[in-house]
């Protein structure tokens, strides 16, 4: 991208300059020919490319080279002070004004970039900050809530506006030259009249805005380390052991835990298809060991150490009483044996 100079007159507070910096191109284009005899009223010689840069630079030059580039409406006084009429009109006449924001032509750029440069007056530019500082400010301080360092802020958006107003230096197209009239006057042509004016209500409607809040700094407890004692959960370090599956009350015989029976009806009792010999006690399975002993809080049976002798249940012969029958030939009548065994 060619680089963007300006002459030293386009600098903020910079005074105008006696003579506009023009550079023209290897080619003059014919509409910039034509203009050119259309303003002057002395017929001047405009057969080469010298000519035509000390005719433009000698009109765009001249103290009444003033451009109007836009006009602005706006409020006499603040908000607070307009006055109320039911008449639109009268109440337009008494609260609005007319504003033509002029500038003159500080370069013209043919070559790089063909754009031309107009700088504002200081007439346009005083204007601008008076209105900004007597209306503008004050109804944006009338719009917001007090603190204390209101007015401070209020100042700096001021003070803000001046410099950049002052700085403001609006870039267009070298056609823009075909609104140049008599004595380098002129107007901008086709809409650009309304960027104008949207910039510069860009620079001037900058809002007065309070401070931000102030954080408050939250003190946050710092994360519990694994290892740390405080607050620490030892049950849910270590996963729960596998609870066996429920079994059916029926099929656990009361004096022996270790025999299960799968396949016998429950109406059948189960000492009843099994003899002395066929009833096996089997070892006590090895105890499972946990991460975190609870034996002192739970109740447990002692664990059976010996074997139990197998006795037939009396439901078996109290349907048999009188009658020698038994297991293994031990009978009714050897009754006397097992009391005493028992």
């Amino acid at each position: 991208m060619p680089p963007q100079l300006l002459p030293a007159s386009a600098a903020a507070f910079a005074p105008r300059a006696s003579s506009v910096n023009v550079v023209l191109g290897s080619k003059v284009e014919p509409w910039l020919t034509q203009t050119l005899k259309r303003i002057n009223r002395v017929k001047r010689p405009l057969n080469s490319i010298p000519q035509h840069q000390r005719c433009l630079t000698e009109t765009l030059s001249s103290p009444n080279a003033i451009w109007t580039l836009t006009s602005l409406m706006l409020s006499k006084a603040p908000e607070s002070e307009l006055r109320q009429d039911p008449n639109p009109l009268i109440e337009a006449i008494f609260n609005y004004q007319l504003i033509h924001v002029e500038a003159y032509i500080v370069h013209v750029d043919m070559v790089l970039r063909n754009e031309v440069a107009y700088k504002l007056t200081p007439d346009s530019i005083e204007a601008l900050i008076e209105y900004h500082k007597d209306i503008y400010c004050v109804n944006a301080k009338a719009d917001t809530y007090d603190w204390p360092e209101k007015e401070q802020h209020a100042k700096k958006l001021h003070e803000d506006f001046i410099q950049a107003i002052n700085k403001f230096v609006y870039r267009t197209h070298v056609s823009a030259l075909e609104g140049l009239e008599e004595e380098g006057a002129g107007e901008l042509l086709c809409g650009k009249s309304e960027e104008v004016k949207n910039n510069i209500m860009g620079l001037m409607n900058k809002p007065l805005l309070p401070p931000p809040p102030k954080i408050v700094d939250v003190v946050r407890q710092p994360p519990l380390l694994p290892s740390s004692p405080v607050g620490a959960n030892i049950w849910s370090q270590s996963p729960s052991p596998a609870l066996p599956a429920p079994v059916e009350p029926w099929r656990v015989l009361p004096s022996s835990p270790s025999v299960t029976s799968t396949s016998v009806d429950s109406n059948t009792p189960i000492w009843a298809n099994m003899a002395l010999h066929e009833i096996q006690v089997p070892s006590p399975p090895m105890q499972y060991s946990q991460p975190y002993s609870t034996a002192g809080m739970f109740y447990s049976s002692p664990m059976v150490t010996s074997p139990i002798p197998a006795l037939p249940l009396p439901s078996m012969l109290a349907s048999q009483c009188g009658v020698g029958v038994g297991y293994g030939g031990f009978g009714w009548d050897r009754y006397q044996e097992y009391a005493t065994t028992i």
